[in-house]
């Protein structure tokens, strides 16, 4: 009887631990450290799986930033805000006019991810790290006509979707990718909204779990393919082999016909992408509860046809013994990535540096947002990184761009999501917890 007891307090307290893991937050105590430099960089120590009873995890409450607050910039740059009051900022997309997109978003309702006690809990984790909030569901316009680094000019440009994320415009015809769909609308240069009806152009994987909502797209160079990202339904297919049918995955869509293949696969949450050239790069949250500094998140290269592991292995040919059943076939072809982030800093946004008008080091390479994720202790991410690039690969150690999200106390002033390159050269970055787009610029 006592062990029976023992038993289900433990896996009662398994659950309420995990439900910090869908909420991805940290416990009050401690600011963001760095991750240890030997797991950073184009060849990381892969460390030693290091399992608990209990996940590791901090919880960092989301507190906003107060007037005049603002992140720290890095020697020779300054950072302001472009727009502030918004509502749940996650992704930007610049136009050729300057203006910008913001996806104002969050999760969809998905009733059968996370019932019961850890449904309930989670609610109340996420409400407090600044997440689970009902979706705003459009996109709005921002323009700064004077060219003061600052928007006055705020509009509704699209309104009604479903969960929106990512955004493409190819033409006259813009983009977005809905967390179920890639949907197709006519745009005019110079319009600060869209009141005609969307067309599909495609399904992507969603359903009632969809615990990786987001999904995000950018165009080939010729505008003939679409790549939309679709993350994993769990942490490590624990939800079963059929739940995770087309998905940790990016997909190449067929822009006049809508027909979609399969790029590549094994990309556990994949997010923001990026051309450097003609190669196609991403950067990738990988799995939890396997340690404080495993398994590392990842920039790298993304190659037709390649598997990257996901969920039988992770880091190349690293075997994640959680998988079940066991595929050593497949995992025998899984690739390494070009570029290990750390473990856990979640890394979503990514932008390349080819058009930026920042000083040196910011130049030739990628700026990637890092949100922060729950499961290491002390905690990583919140912030703004650059990752320099030689003769086309990532080399060395990232840089700290923007840092400061997290203070002394543990409280999260605000989490970097997407990143973006102004018409200016700036960098753009939507900050979903202090709901302001920050810019940085070269500091005069």
């Amino acid at each position: 009887m006592l062990r029976s007891t023992l038993l289900k307090l433990s896996a009662l307290a398994a659950s309420l631990a995990g439900v910090a893991a869908c909420a991805g937050i940290v416990e009050a105590g401690r600011s963001p450290v760095p991750s240890p430099a030997d797991t950073v960089g184009p060849n990381p120590v892969i460390k030693p799986v290091d399992k608990s009873l209990l996940p590791t995890m901090q919880i960092a409450p989301a507190k906003g930033w107060a007037a005049g607050e603002k992140p720290t910039a890095a020697a020779g740059l300054a950072v302001n805000a472009y727009a502030t009051g918004l509502d749940h900022p996650r992704w930007l997309y610049v136009l050729p006019n300057g203006d910008v997109l913001v996806a104002e978003t969050d999760a969809p309702p998905k009733p059968d991810d996370g019932k019961g006690i850890r449904g309930a809990v989670q609610k109340k984790v996420q409400a407090k790290a600044g997440a689970g909030v009902q979706s705003p569901n459009r996109i709005t316009l921002l323009r700064d006509a004077d060219g003061d680094g600052v928007a006055e000019t705020r509009t509704v440009f699209l309104q009604g979707l479903n969960s929106p994320f990512g955004m493409a415009l190819v033409g006259n015809e813009l983009y977005i990718a809905d967390t179920d769909a890639i949907v197709r609308f006519p745009y005019t240069p110079g319009a600060t909204g869209i009141s005609e009806k969307g067309q599909k152009l495609t399904d992507l994987p969603a359903g009632t779990i969809n615990h990786h909502w987001t999904k995000n797209i950018i165009a080939s160079a010729d505008g003939t393919k679409l790549y939309a990202t679709v993350g994993s339904n769990s942490n490590v297919a624990e939800n079963g082999l059929a739940a995770e049918e087309g998905r940790a995955a990016i997909w190449e869509v067929d822009r006049a016909s809508g027909s979609k293949r399969l790029f590549a696969t094994g990309l556990r949450n994949p997010n923001g992408m990026a051309w450097q050239g003609k190669v196609l790069w991403t950067v990738a949250n990988e799995r939890d509860e396997l340690g404080n500094d495993l398994v590392p998140d990842y920039l790298t290269s993304v190659k037709q046809g390649a598997f990257y592991g996901w969920p039988f292995s992770y880091y190349g040919q690293h075997v994640d013994e959680r998988a079940k059943p066991q595929n050593p076939a497949l995992v025998a072809k899984a690739i390494p990535p070009d570029y290990a982030l750390g473990a856990h800093v979640a890394a979503l946004g990514l932008a390349a540096a080819d058009k930026t008008a920042l000083p040196a080091p910011f130049a030739g390479g990628m700026f990637i947002g890092e949100h922060g994720s729950w499961n290491r202790k002390p905690p990583v991410g919140y912030k703004v990184v650059f990752v320099p690039f030689t003769d086309g690969k990532p080399s060395g150690q990232p840089i700290d761009v923007l840092t400061r999200f997290v203070d002394d106390q543990g409280d999260a002033h605000g989490r970097p999501v997407g990143v973006a390159i102004d018409s200016k050269g700036a960098l753009l970055v939507a900050d979903d917890v202090g709901n302001v787009i920050w810019r940085t610029s070269a500091a005069r």
